[in-house]
């Protein structure tokens, strides 16, 4: 059993000054466990923070798990932090804090904060791991991926749960690895034309069925899927591919599985001890006090980690509305109102605000992406206007009302038609993402394919439509995994993707429109450039419910690369439709909807269209078109 020294510290009084005042965003490499060398012995040093505990010490393979073997010792500048270096301890051992607390001597075994990596689930107990030796071959993504990440850039992310992306049904179903995840992901993201991949939640978590929205280790990827070094691999891969990695993140909630942080020293550390501020309903988790500082710099330095370390190329925030608000999925009488009687959790704001200064101040040319479903204002403005600092906002409200239009029988939309056309009035009010994300596809939700009205046939011509609009609107894209073939199930977190849909035709045509639609995307500037400003959008006819119309333009900087986007959302081909054109010329499809090769009934408008100078919405010019029922057509100037 190897000897304990107390004369090992990785802190320096700057450290300490900045964790206490809780602006410290780099704590991975202070806390946790660390591989070193004292004097010529090689060894472990641990740091824990739990300043309501009476005794702390290490238990774990190199001791047997004896909590009397290796304590730590109390540092003596009120920082509540224990250390210690074990001799001998080494990489891949297993270990927990055994944590005495100073409240009724109450004692608990808890998993590492700040542990790099654990064991797999269900199986609970940090390891002892580095990080280090991995060698990234990503050097050509990183030197130029502002230029990928950029908000006139175009930006078409596909949603990941990697456990059910693609499973081996022949070893026991088993999820791939993230070493195999990252060869057949990057190659098909490639020929889909994606820009980016979001990955739901990998920070480790203990039960599968959360989807790893209930976290237990914000600073090690999950063991599921293989080592630290290989999710390293899966990120390299992407990005030697061209493809930018997005990371699901949830620092509004925690769970209270008993080895995690909950009542991590006896105490209520790193949540609220009112169940009014601490608790949440809705998930049955806890929920972090984001006034205390040493809090803040946990999550901010577990935000810079990713970054840092994974060269994660974004992070999407989780649940922000829930941090927002104080009476977030409560009734009256089950929050607590702010000191100036209001609902808005004024903690929480200030955290987000800092967040989003600490990771732009080192990472200019990464996305964080608030996943925000109300109407708080300037999510996506800058600090110092008075916003919350983040580059993107999911356009939650475009998503629901998008999906309730489609929804509608075409017989029916007239009556509907505020809906497809209300997101326009604020599409440009913040930085946007529009969504098609999990969350529509799960608890009986049904599948995107079976949201659509009317019989097979008519559900994929809904369907393709409206993917096409969706490319056609301004904001940046994103869809989740098995949306790009009309998977008929509702997502199962336990199965593969039903990839054996593509043998159908019509699954087919509709992933190979998918890819096509994301090439337009990124090669046409007009239907990019300009997403988030109104330069980049005008109305031609907005108002023609009766014939279920919408008429628009995506503008560049150059008037030559202006794209008109005709969509007819009813039932009914319309024959000599006049339309009017911001420019005269000739005007030609570039694509539909409706085109054979993804199963459509038959594209229209094959020979371009000349315009004229008879005037019609508002145009001095115009030309006529057939448009093809439930169709979307773009159209640009040859």
């Amino acid at each position: 059993m190897g000897r304990i020294f107390y004369d090992v510290t990785r802190f320096s009084e700057l450290d300490i000054y900045l964790f206490k005042e809780g602006t410290h965003v780099k704590l991975y490499d202070k806390m946790g466990s660390h591989i070193m060398e004292r004097k010529g012995i090689f060894g472990v040093y641990f740091a824990v923070w739990a300043p309501n505990a009476s005794a702390v010490s290490v238990v774990g393979d190199f001791n047997s798990y004896d909590p009397s073997a290796h304590h730590l010792r109390l540092r003596d500048d009120d920082s509540g932090i224990w250390e210690g270096f074990i001799e001998g301890a080494h990489i891949g051992q297993t270990y927990k804090y055994h944590i005495v607390s100073s409240v009724e001597g109450r004692t608990f075994e808890k998993a590492d904060p700040y542990a790099k990596y654990a064991e797999k689930p269900p199986n609970s107990a940090s390891r002892i791991w580095s990080i280090d030796d991995h060698v990234w071959q990503d050097e050509t993504w990183m030197e130029f991926r502002r230029e990928k990440n950029g908000h006139n850039k175009p930006i078409s992310i596909y949603e990941v749960h990697l456990g059910s992306w693609r499973r081996k049904p022949e070893e026991e179903n088993r999820p791939l690895t993230y070493t195999e995840a990252a060869v057949e992901l990057a190659k098909y993201l490639n020929e889909m034309n994606y820009t980016h991949v979001e990955i739901m939640p990998i920070t480790e978590y203990p039960f599968e069925g959360s989807w790893g929205y209930q976290v237990t280790g914000y600073f090690a990827p999950t063991a599921r899927y293989g080592t630290p070094q290989d999710f390293m691999n899966f990120v390299d891969t992407m990005h030697r591919h061209g493809i930018g990695v997005i990371m699901d993140w949830v620092p509004s909630h925690f769970v209270t599985d008993g080895h995690g942080l909950i009542n991590f020293d006896g105490t209520c550390l790193y949540e609220h001890m009112d169940p009014r501020l601490g608790y949440h309903p809705e998930w049955s988790s806890a929920i972090f006090n984001y006034g205390r500082n040493e809090v803040r710099a946990f999550l901010i330095s577990s935000a810079m980690y990713w970054l840092e370390k994974y060269h994660i190329d974004g992070i999407r925030v989780d649940a922000v509305a829930s941090m927002l608000y104080l009476n977030y999925a409560r009734k009256e009488g089950e929050w607590l109102p702010n000191r100036y009687g209001g609902n808005e959790n004024l903690d929480a704001i200030a955290f987000l605000k800092q967040l989003n200064e600490s990771v732009y101040g080192v990472y200019e040319d990464i996305m964080m992406i608030a996943e925000e479903s109300t109407a708080y204002p300037m999510v996506t403005r800058p600090v110092y206007m008075g916003g919350l600092g983040f580059g993107f906002k999911w356009n939650m409200g475009w998503m629901h009302d998008t999906l309730k239009y489609f929804k509608v029988d075409p017989l029916f939309r007239q009556h509907h038609h505020n809906q497809i056309t209300f997101s326009m009035w604020y599409a440009f009010d913040e930085n946007f993402m529009l969504p098609l994300s999990h969350d529509e596809v799960v608890h009986m939700k049904g599948s995107l394919i079976n949201k659509m009205p009317g019989d097979e046939n008519l559900k994929f011509a809904n369907l393709r439509a409206l993917f096409s609009y969706m490319t056609a609107h301004p904001g940046k894209k994103l869809l989740f995994m098995g949306g790009e073939f009309a998977q008929w199930s509702e997502w199962n977190y336990k199965e593969s993707l039903e990839w054996h849909l593509l043998q159908n035709p019509r699954h087919a045509g509709l992933q190979k429109m998918v890819s096509d639609l994301n090439a337009l995307y990124k090669t046409e500037r007009a239907l990019h450039l300009y997403d988030e400003k109104h330069a980049g959008f005008e109305w031609i006819e907005a108002n023609d419910a009766s014939r279920n119309l919408l008429v628009f333009t995506r503008k560049s900087d150059i008037d030559e690369e202006t794209i008109l986007v005709v969509c007819n959302f009813a039932d009914t081909l319309y024959e000599n439709l006049r339309i009017g054109v911001p420019l005269p010329g000739r005007w030609k499809k570039i694509f539909s909807s409706q085109d054979e090769k993804y199963g459509g009934w038959g594209a229209l408008n094959k020979e371009p269209l000349e315009s004229t100078d008879i005037g019609a919405n508002n145009k001095k010019e115009s030309i006529v078109v057939d448009i093809q029922a439930l169709s979307v057509s773009y159209f640009c100037l040859i």
